[in-house]
């Protein structure tokens, strides 16, 4: 019975290998499907001329109400145009058509590549769950696990907002690449075959604590993106603003891209959504080390970047709030506060030695 029961783990194992290695090709071919999208996307007029400052806007002046007269003398009032506001409070721009730019192949494309990341997520679902079942615990023991289960969580994050109809394609093409890339080094450098607890982590709270950071960081992550993607944005506007004419490639990608003032209200709203949950994560942690060592808080490495992680984001937020840290700062300071969350998953766990050293490389 012992036997069968190995070959069966060892079985679960090897596919879960094949299923992560088959979720990497279908993300492939996600990529190329995103790439294809912003290529046929870029000979959209509508593209080429998205990011231009609306003058009634730049003006003060409400947008006015188009009337036009269909067949049989009918009126009809056009929507007037919507613009977001910037965070600096100076500028008024509209959000770019995104990456298809407005024209049917462009969004064909598009909308194989989403299908393609669903397919790709679902497969490496599967792999995660058939790790899970070959070690009969929870698949976060190692590096190597909690890899796997990151990048399946920023997909499933990135696929729960499409599905509540938000405007978040754009997103798509870095969201694949960084799997990818993160997959790579999963596969490359932090394998580790299908193993067994130490003692310490053999406990309910490997469920609680450990879900809730891989969730945490996957939605950093996501916030992140968009506080990079903004900085991009926002100069890009400052050059229209100033006159100046932006490079042929910068304006073909940037133009498309959702305003400056979106990107910074999307990156904090994410973060702002997803720190209480990062504070749950450290409490449970500390309540998970006073039953496994006996103690709450231990200045352990991990321990101490998790507060300073927790102590970033919580400056970025009061900051964010705060009308004259709007903008650049604050992005800047998502940027860090992030930064510290990933030297605090690979620098502590590579690096450093403590309790938390678990990271099977």
């Amino acid at each position: 019975m012992t036997l069968l029961a190995a070959a069966t783990n060892e079985s679960l194992a090897d596919l879960s290998n094949k299923l992560v290695y088959a979720s990497m090709a279908v993300y492939m071919l996600a990529f190329f499907a995103h790439i294809t999208e912003w290529v046929f996307g870029s000979r959209s007029k509508v593209g080429r001329t998205a990011a231009a400052l609306t003058p009634a806007a730049a003006a003060g002046a409400a947008p006015a109400v188009q009337v036009r007269t269909k067949a049989g003398g009918t009126a009809v009032l056009d929507r007037p145009k919507v613009v977001t506001r910037s965070a600096t409070g100076v500028r008024d721009v509209p959000d770019g058509p995104g990456a298809a730019g407005g024209t049917e192949k462009g969004d064909l494309y598009g909308r194989i590549a989403v299908s393609l990341t669903v397919l790709g997520f679902l497969i490496e679902a599967g792999g995660v769950v058939s790790r899970a079942l070959s070690v009969e615990r929870a698949p976060w023991g190692n590096m190597y696990e909690f890899n796997l289960t990151f990048s399946t969580v920023a997909v499933g994050a990135y696929l729960a907002l499409l599905a509540l109809k938000k405007n978040v394609r754009w997103l798509g093409l870095i969201l694949v690449t960084s799997v990818l890339l993160d997959l790579g080094i999963a596969t490359t450098w932090l394998y580790t075959a299908s193993d067994q607890l130490v003692p310490a982590l053999h406990s309910y709270w490997l469920w609680i604590h450990v879900s809730t950071a891989i969730f945490c960081g996957a939605v950093f992550y996501i916030g992140a993106a968009g506080a990079v993607l903004y900085l991009f944005r926002d100069a890009y506007e400052s050059h229209l603003e100033a006159g100046r004419t932006p490079g042929r490639f910068r304006t073909s990608v940037l133009e498309r891209m959702p305003s400056a003032a979106t990107l910074d209200k999307f990156s904090y709203r994410i973060n702002a959504a997803v720190f209480p949950l990062w504070t749950f994560t450290i409490v449970a942690g500390a309540i998970w080390a006073g039953d496994a060592w006996g103690r709450y808080w231990g200045w352990d490495p991990k321990e101490v970047w998790s507060f300073v992680t927790w102590v970033a984001y919580a400056c970025y937020l009061h900051a964010r709030a705060t009308a004259g840290w709007k903008g650049r700062k604050a992005a800047y300071l998502a940027l860090f506060a992030f930064a510290c969350w990933i030297w605090n998953y690979y620098g502590v766990n590579i690096l450093l030695s403590g309790k938390h050293s678990y990271a099977g490389v």
